[in-house]
């Protein structure tokens, strides 16, 4: 219990995911017997509370592009070593945390009513974290009660299978438990929308080449992927999801909880703000102090289609040229980027164009390749609210939507095509593509052919999946689950460097005359701490425990490929 009395005691009350202001009106939580926190349900709530702020993640996942093909940054040779580097996570003091809840709820004398949800939400936490040391590691131990000092504390890992079947089970548990949706007050609660959602990621993966390095495509996981993003698909359209009609509107402040949203971290002021780091990720002419995050990089910028869903140089009915590459293109794409000389209303300050090129931008945001900073020249709009002035940058509201409706439809998409139901592919396809604004084209196909192979459906699943998801992060887990590291393995990221053409007036600038046609354009590469080239090994499927932790439990095998491991996370 002194683990409980500790997690109380550092725990701040003024702030609550679910809002309501009943919780805050407690006593001092430090002063309380842990053995009340079961008995009162205000206490209980703010017991969860806390396990949300340790388990979900905490904002927008900014710069996490860079490790592929998406944004600015670089993994260099050997950036992953089981000693150093990114994808450490061994968040054991999180599900100890858990299983506490576990331990004590049921000896307190809380009603079903209040219990109920609360183990609900407990067992989609704890299946939350597992998930997510899974798809870094494969099997990891499970330990599913709180430890004490006469327990053997050294344990081994289980296998990638039980892993998955630990998570699943808790996850069933969690939909005997919960209400269908949240909302009001209790926005940004897990409900059994989250739930659903969430089995559909989780089974998606389990069933990916990822983790069928031998059997990628026609392994038997894929039928239970297939119905269990069905049914989120349906129950979930039966609860009143759906996709927003206008993309932009999926991240306004006006539009929070919108239809989209299934599961959010939940922004508002003044208590809680700055979720989409937006003081790091506008031009710093318009930011307070830092720059520079979720640059797009222009293999990114190549990847949208043009507005009849054709990639750019194969389309019918609009040319492509380097020197005019913002014209008709996909809506998305003016949605989530600014380009040099693009109106960008930062401040409320009515016809601002942001420039990036030397001599017409601030100094501020002299931002191109080969410049200032070496920036890639471009900066992102998505999720960000060009109403707030400089100084109140870091008041952006945006939630951070980790589950949302257009994720469902391309998990079942991913499903569906592998286990041969092409008419449904297509169907998802056309209904992201119809929302996106892009033109329906011949036989309202929006760019798609008819009668596509089920490898052309499966690449045109990913490359969807890369548009819609632009900065939320799933890019470079998306080309692990797939087993397309191949795809960024030796890749030089570049930008574009925009240079006033000959005869322009450089003062035009300063009125926002300046047209983004009154410039040349070149693509140069980047460089990241002396280099341009990327490094993601096959041994980036799974990476290393932390060495640290193998240090302390010498019953933890490491993973093939890394210190001469021997623990083989795949399961077939």
């Amino acid at each position: 219990m002194k683990a409980l009395t500790f997690i109380l005691y550092s725990y701040s009350l003024l702030f609550l995911l679910s809002g309501c202001k009943k919780t805050l009106d407690v006593e001092n939580v430090a002063a309380f017997d842990p053995n009340k926190v079961w008995n009162d349900p205000q206490l209980a709530q703010a017991y969860l509370t806390n396990l949300y702020a340790q388990a979900l993640p905490g904002s927008w996942p900014v710069n996490s592009g860079g490790y592929a093909d998406e944004l600015a940054g670089n993994l260099q040779t050997d950036a992953v070593t089981s000693a150093s580097g990114p994808f450490k996570d061994w968040p054991y003091a999180t599900i100890r945390n858990i299983n506490i809840l576990f331990n004590e709820i049921d000896k307190g004398t809380l009603s079903d009513d209040t219990k109920n949800p609360i183990k609900g939400q407990g067992y989609f936490l704890r299946a939350w974290v597992y998930f997510n040391m899974v798809i870094l590691y494969g099997g990891v131990p499970i330990i599913d009660k709180p430890q004490g000092l006469n327990d053997d504390l050294f344990v081994a890992r289980n296998s990638t299978k039980e892993c998955f079947d630990f998570i699943e089970a808790d996850l069933q548990q969690a939909l005997t438990l919960l209400p269908d949706k949240y909302s009001g007050d209790d926005r940004g609660r897990i409900d059994k929308a989250a739930v659903l959602a969430f089995l559909g990621r989780v089974l998606l993966f389990k069933a990916s080449p990822q983790f069928h390095s031998s059997n990628p495509y026609n392994n038997a996981d894929w039928s239970e992927a297939y119905e269990a993003n069905k049914m989120a698909k349906d129950q979930l359209a039966a609860m009143g999801y759906g996709l927003v009609p206008n993309y932009a509107d999926i991240w306004s402040k006006e539009n929070k909880g919108n239809q989209e949203a299934i599961l959010s971290v939940v922004f508002n002021s003044p208590n809680k703000t700055n979720g989409r780091q937006e003081d790091a990720c506008r031009p710093l002419s318009e930011s307070k102090n830092a720059t520079g995050g979720d640059q797009p990089v222009w293999e990114m910028i190549e990847a949208f289609p043009m507005k009849d869903g054709y990639q750019p140089g194969a389309s019918p009915n609009y040319a492509y040229d380097l020197q005019a590459y913002w014209q008709n293109r996909d809506p998305r794409f003016y949605n989530s980027i600014v380009y040099n000389g693009s109106i960008y209303e930062l401040s409320n300050k009515a016809g601002r164009r942001q420039y990036t090129a030397k001599g017409i931008a601030t100094n501020e945001d002299m931002f191109g390749p080969g410049e200032l900073f070496n920036r890639t020249g471009f900066y992102p709009r998505k999720g960000m609210d060009s109403t707030l002035p400089q100084a109140a940058v870091t008041e952006n509201e945006t939630d951070w939507i980790e589950l949302r409706y257009a994720e469902v439809l391309l998990n079942f998409a991913e499903a569906a095509n592998e286990t041969e139901h092409p008419a449904e592919v297509m169907s998802v396809l056309i209904e992201i593509r119809q929302r996106a604004g892009i033109e329906p084209g011949p036989a309202n196909l929006y760019g798609l052919s008819a009668g596509m192979t089920r490898e052309q459906l499966r690449e045109a699943i990913y490359h969807e999946r890369r548009i819609e998801f632009i900065y939320e992060g799933k890019r470079f887990n998306d080309l692990r689950r797939t087993r397309r590291l191949n795809l960024i393995d030796g890749m030089s990221k570049h930008g574009l460097l925009a240079t006033l053409k000959p005869g322009k007036d450089p003062a035009e600038g300063i009125t926002y005359s300046l047209l983004p046609e009154d410039f040349t354009y070149s693509i140069l590469p980047l460089l990241s701490n002396g280099t341009n080239v990327m490094s993601t090994p096959d041994t980036y499927y799974f990476f290393p425990i932390p060495k640290s932790e193998i240090d302390k439990n010498l019953k933890l095998e490491q993973n093939i490929g890394w210190d001469g491991g021997t623990f083989n996370p795949v399961l077939d």
